[in-house]
């Protein structure tokens, strides 16, 4: 055993520090440094269990200081493995599978794309259209080049909403079905859009779209998540009273096992295909050590899922994620985190603070109008 005093004092410093790292996301501190710390949760439990083997290997423990200190890096990796554990294959499904793999007319199949705006590497992304042919395809920070890029597939997908922008937050829907009551929406910040719309399948079922890509927390975007926040949760809000099958998907800027998400799950009630199945994480491409979910899709209980590809890289920093899923009716589902007695009291402050309420969410199913081009 190494018992001498520099080595347990560096123990102790590790060991602070990666508490502080475990308990700050754990706050209500809104600030992009605090929020950005549940994002690496994979990592910091990595490195809580390669702390925790040196400990165990190198202090005497029969010290007090050294049992202490091995208490608090088990609690750190408890804590995170608590967190993640839901996207590993050891937590049972949300989402059941779909019976049948084969595409049928109740079937639908989301391609969702960061592109980077500054990427320019579009022959990639639309050959993995051709070859997966997806029935929605969703870009997000697409400016009017990629915009030029993508409408030559529009013999293939004649229905589409484009918001071009430079600002890194453009977005284009593009679809091979019909498209019904579009409404693009500006809804916590004024140059950060979301799109709204109800897709036809081919039984002539409908079904109601939420695509968004709310700012982030970030030293170059907001100081703060309450933007972020507010936008994910007055979508909740909407959605939960919607009754008719229903996918919200995007970049979310935010992980799947945050707070802000599992609050947006909770008050939405809609479902994560991914629960039990894995993190597919999408962010960042470019660095295998750090990757997270950033990129979601989330559904009511109508459907169970057929497939979920993380697709390869296409230049940008977020991979594409393919899903596709089956309208199987009202299913058994049931959501494994549940609504508290507080959430709605944190829920009503963050969107007080934006000054923005559900009522002002465009609900498609409320809407009659003719198919759009």
């Amino acid at each position: 055993m190494i018992t001498d005093y520099p080595m347990p004092a560096g123990f102790a410093v590790l060991t602070v520090i990666l508490l502080l790292l475990t308990l700050l996301p754990l706050s209500r501190i809104k600030h992009w440094l605090v929020r950005g710390l549940g994002f690496p949760r994979l990592q910091l439990a990595v490195l809580s269990a390669l702390l925790l083997l040196m400990q165990v290997a190198m202090l005497d423990i029969s010290r007090a200081g050294s049992a202490v200190m091995i208490l608090l890096t088990l609690a750190c990796l408890f804590i995170q493995l608590w967190w993640i554990w839901p996207y590993t294959r050891l937590h049972r499904t949300e989402v059941a599978l779909s019976k049948t793999a084969d595409p049928g007319l109740d079937t639908i199949s989301i391609l969702t794309a960061n592109v980077l705006m500054t990427n320019r590497n579009a022959a990639t992304l639309t050959g993995l259209i051709k070859q997966h042919q997806p029935d929605v395809l969703v870009t997000l920070e697409s400016d009017l080049w990629w915009q030029q890029q993508l409408d030559q597939l529009s013999s293939s997908y004649p229905y589409s909403i484009k918001c071009p922008l430079d600002n890194l937050y453009g977005m284009h829907v593009y679809s091979r079905l019909p498209l019904h009551n579009v409404a693009i929406q500006f809804l916590v910040q004024p140059d950060v859009p979301s799109m709204h719309a109800e897709v036809e399948l081919q039984s002539g079922q409908r079904v109601v779209l939420h695509f968004v890509h709310p700012a982030p927390p970030a030293p170059t975007e907001n100081e703060s998540s309450a933007e972020r926040d507010a936008e994910l949760l007055v979508l909740a809000g909407s959605v939960a009273q919607c009754r008719q099958p229903l996918i919200v998907s995007g970049d979310l800027n935010d992980v799947a096992w945050s707070e802000t998400t599992r609050l947006f799950r909770k008050l939405s009630g809609l479902l994560d295909p991914r629960i039990g199945r894995g993190m597919f994480n999408s962010f960042h491409a470019g660095y295998p050590f750090i990757r997270w979910p950033l990129d979601h899709l989330f559904h009511s209980k109508h459907f169970s899922v057929q497939q979920i590809l993380r697709l390869p890289n296409i230049g940008s920093d977020h991979f594409p994620l393919l899903m596709r899923l089956c309208l199987e009716g009202k299913t058994s589902a049931e959501q494994t985190v549940a609504l508290e007695a507080d959430d709605l009291e944190l829920v009503a402050d963050d969107l007080a603070e934006q000054a923005v309420t559900p009522d002002q969410v465009h609900r498609p199913e409320r809407t009659t109008g003719t198919p759009v081009a």
